[in-house]
Parts: C-alpha cells; sequence; structure tokens
C-alpha cells in the first residue's frame, strides 16, 4: 500500500514538473495589476488608458487584469510621484506623461520643450522616427520600466481670468498653476508670471477661488473639465508643448509575464495608442469653436506673435535641452524641421 501510494504520488509530482514553463510562470501572476493614470476616462488620456485595460484583459482571457486608477490615486493624487511608485512597486503600469516625472526621470522629458513639436506634422514624425524612439525607449529601460507605445497628451494651451493673453509682457504678474516640472516654472518667470506648482486636484479649488490666476492645459481638458465654470474666461491657443502618452509597464512585472502575453500587451498599447491619438486630434480639430460657444474669448496667435513667443521661451529652452539629452534633443529638432515645421 505505501509503495503504490509512493508511486502515484510520483506520478503526481512528475506531471507538475511536465507542465509547460508558461503555465508554471502563469500562475505567479497577480490577480490585478494597478495601472495610474492622471484623469479618468471621460478624459483622452484615461480613455487611452481603459481601452489598454479592456484589449489586455479581453486578448489574455483574463490573465492579465489591468485596473486603472484614475486621479493618480495611487499616489494620493500627487501625479509627480507616479514613476517614483513605479520603482518602489506600488504601481505596475503607466499611462502618464513624462513631463510629470521631472523630477524624477528628467531624461525623458525631451518632447516637452517649448515649441520643439510646435504641430501634428513634426510631432507625428519625432515620434515615428525609429532611431528617435529606439534611443528614447531604451531611456525608459534605463528608468526601470518596459516602453510599449506612445499616445499624445495634446497641445497645451494657456488660459486666466485676467485679460487676453496676446505677447509675453500679458503674462506679467498673473499667478499661473503649472504642473512640476521645474522647466515650466522657468519658462513661466521668464515672461513675468509667478508661476505655482501643484496637481490637477489642488489646482481646481485654487482657480475657483481665484488664488491663481491661469493655468495651462490642452482645451480638451478645459472643455472636459470645466474650467469656464472656474473663472477663466481668455484662452490664448499657442501648442508650446505636447508631450507624448508613455504606456510602459514596470520592468519586474514585465519580466514575469510569458513572451506571449508580452507580445499581446505589446499590441493592445499600440492599438490603445492608435485609438487615443485619433480621439485627441478629433478634440484638436474641434476645440476652439467649443470653447467659444462657452462665452470665452479665444486668441488665435498670428506668426509674429508666435515667434514673439518662441523667442521668450529660448533661454529656457536652451538651458533644459542641455540639463536633459541635448544629443536626442538635436536629433529630434532635425527631424522636425524636415517635417517642415
Amino acid at each position: 500500500m505505501e509503495r503504490r501510494n509512493l508511486i502515484v504520488g510520483g506520478a503526481a509530482l512528475g506531471a507538475t514538473l511536465a507542465l509547460p514553463h508558461v503555465a508554471r510562470a502563469q500562475a505567479a501572476y497577480k490577480a490585478e495589476y494597478k495601472m495610474s493614470t492622471v484623469v479618468p476616462p471621460a478624459f483622452a488620456w484615461g480613455k487611452g488608458g481603459a481601452i489598454f485595460a479592456d484589449l489586455v484583459r479581453e486578448r489574455t482571457a483574463g490573465r492579465i487584469n489591468i485596473k486603472q486608477y484614475p486621479g493618480a490615486s495611487l499616489v494620493q493624487g500627487q501625479q509627480d510621484r507616479e514613476f517614483a511608485a513605479m520603482r518602489q512597486g506600488v504601481i505596475d503600469v503607466l499611462c502618464g506623461a513624462p513631463i510629470n516625472w521631472a523630477g524624477t526621470v528628467r531624461e525623458l522629458g525631451v518632447f516637452t520643450l517649448p515649441f520643439i513639436l510646435p504641430n501634428h506634422k513634426a510631432w507625428d514624425a519625432a515620434t515615428t522616427d525609429a532611431a528617435i524612439m529606439g534611443e528614447y525607449f531604451d531611456l525608459v529601460r534605463k528608468a526601470g520600466a518596459e516602453p510599449l507605445a506612445v499616445g499624445e497628451t495634446g497641445y497645451r494651451q494657456i488660459s486666466n481670468r485676467v485679460h487676453p493673453i496676446r505677447s509675453p509682457a500679458d503674462l506679467k504678474g498673473l499667478k499661473i498653476r503649472v504642473v512640476g516640472s521645474p522647466m515650466y516654472g522657468e519658462i513661466m518667470s521668464a515672461m513675468g508670471a509667478n508661476p505655482t506648482f501643484m496637481s490637477w486636484a489642488d489646482a481646481q479649488p485654487a482657480l475657483a477661488s481665484g488664488a491663481v490666476d491661469a493655468q495651462e492645459n490642452p482645451l480638451e481638458v478645459f472643455l472636459a473639465a470645466k474650467i469656464h465654470t472656474l473663472g477663466q474666461k481668455f484662452v490664448t491657443k499657442w501648442n508650446y508643448s505636447n508631450d507624448i502618452l508613455l504606456f510602459a509597464i514596470a520592468a519586474p512585472v514585465w519580466s514575469s509575464w510569458s513572451a506571449d502575453d508580452r507580445k499581446i500587451v505589446r499590441d493592445a498599447a499600440q492599438e490603445a495608442a492608435r485609438q487615443q491619438v485619433a480621439i485627441v486630434r478629433k478634440l484638436f480639430a474641434d476645440d476652439v469653436a467649443a470653447v467659444r460657444a462657452l462665452g470665452v474669448d479665444v486668441h488665435l496667435p498670428t506668426p509674429a506673435e508666435m515667434q514673439a513667443w518662441r523667442d521668450a521661451t529660448r533661454s529656457a529652452y536652451t538651458k533644459w535641452k542641455d540639463a536633459i539629452n541635448p544629443g536626442l534633443v538635436t536629433k529630434i529638432e532635425q527631424v522636425a524641421a524636415r517635417a517642415g515645421s
């Protein structure tokens, strides 16, 4: 009897050891993978994250369950802490803007320099250039994440409650909310504004109370967040920065998945990014009319006015190009120039 039990037990053990490596690896998968986004799916950015999570769940038959946590809630609304939290294992998946992580991974901010990609033709040329994106993705891997795809956060525009902004001088003395990027702060300071760093969660009551006068965000955010109800009466569509939306997985999580699942997740991210960019572009095409319909004054700068903005931000551009990654920035500049920007 004992001999028979040993034979049965041994057979069971042998069967377990004979299981394919993929099956054994999948047994260690988490029940949930936490993804951070700054905004919910009501915004194009958050929608991109939701599309990604849904595609992964569907295509892996639930093996990989990505749950979206909007409002940067995994880091108490402090979006500048997202990348650091990913390194600490708090966040598994990022669908975010590198400008928010300037204090952690400054070198990922190459696409955020003022007017480096002044239109979508230049933006598309740079973000589809194999050499540029290969070098950029290597930087992401070095920082501790596996890059999968890039979407678009949208061109950032400036709004305020005081008066129309048609020249750099019109910013003098305005208290403006900016994301946690020292570069954005220096850009505003160079034009005489008083930048205030705060999360988006803190910015909304500050705008409503008048504690800050101005803010800068894509007009899609202006519309979805109903920023006109926070006293913002004047908008200037100057297209000064358009960061990428990076889809990435924490390196330890990525290495824990099978090769087949990694391909599924990468393909899903690229599909989600394509859909997300299409949403952003549609909103961009219609945003001026939509904002004006709310009774907000929207100024479209002339070519001469645009040159004045570029001149006013040049010193900050030069400083941060050198601080971030001068070699990669130069390559982006060259590709943008060839695109006819």
